[in-house]
């Protein structure tokens, strides 16, 4: 029974592979159709093959302003959520004080609340503050539902440290500030960057929160669910395919560095 043994000591590589593909469907679906040219104002059915979507992904009105403002939203929602989710993350590995318990269950609290719950709270908090829904009101509620993922990814970094090389480094004579930038930055940067990355994609991929806090600022997402309701144009397939590209070769580059920086040190 050769395929059968076969099959026993490459099952987990095949169930691997398997969900791989499982997940990766809908983009593979997503890039076909955007190559499609549909006869009617659907783009659910494949028709004939058509390069005109990718020759011009702004040719719908408003597709490409939407874009940039998601774009905007997830870059300045990133640093914010970065900055101050990497200072939470010290500050409760690093010390003690009060309340410290519960700051620790707070941080969790937007991670297990429904959005519909969230986007509801938010949007009386600001009308109550009589702020304008829009741009900022988006950008708030951003930084605060991304920062919680945040917080956890630098956490469990900074609390896999080795507290010996900041002590060896001050046995150098090496100041706070130093130590900081040259050992514990480093050494943080993962936890930080995957913080960094995970909040640029919930950012630019939430609808529900934005939806309640946006007022007249329309984002790709909520462009995305208007256009469903009364025709699908092939552009938006178009940009999916493009920011699904550009998140792989981001990866590609970050293994390809890390290979690197490890036969290096080998």
């Amino acid at each position: 029974m050769p395929v059968v043994s076969w099959l026993k000591h490459r099952l987990v590589v095949i169930a691997g592979l398997l969900t791989l593909g499982y997940l990766l469907l809908p983009n593979v679906i997503v890039t076909v159709f955007s190559f499609n040219r549909p006869t009617g104002r659907f783009n659910y059915q494949w028709q004939h093959f058509s390069t005109a979507a990718w020759q011009d992904p702004c040719g719908v009105a408003g597709l490409c302003g939407s874009l940039s403002v998601s774009l905007q939203i997830a870059v300045w929602a990133t640093l914010g959520a970065t900055v101050l989710g990497t200072m939470i993350a010290f500050a409760l590995v690093r010390y003690r004080f009060r309340a410290r318990g519960a700051v620790n269950s707070l941080i969790f609290l937007p991670m297990a609340m429904p959005e519909v719950v969230m986007g509801a709270s938010l949007l009386t908090l600001f009308l109550n503050l009589g702020a304008q829904l829009g741009f900022w009101t988006i950008l708030i509620a951003h930084i605060m539902f991304c920062l919680s993922f945040v917080v956890t990814a630098v956490k469990a970094r900074v609390m896999s440290m080795d507290p010996r090389l900041e002590e060896a480094a001050r046995d150098l004579y090496a100041g706070p500030v130093q130590t900081f930038v040259r050992v514990t930055l480093p050494i943080a940067a993962p936890g930080i960057a995957a913080g960094a990355l995970l909040s640029f994609a919930l950012s630019f991929d939430d609808f529900i929160i934005t939806n309640f806090n946006a007022g007249s600022t329309v984002t790709f997402p909520m462009f995305v669910w208007g256009s469903a309701q009364r025709g699908t144009p092939v552009q938006i397939n178009v940009i999916g395919t493009a920011m699904f590209l550009v998140a792989v070769v981001f990866v590609l580059v970050s293994m390809l560095i890390t290979g690197r920086r490890g036969r290096r040190r080998a």
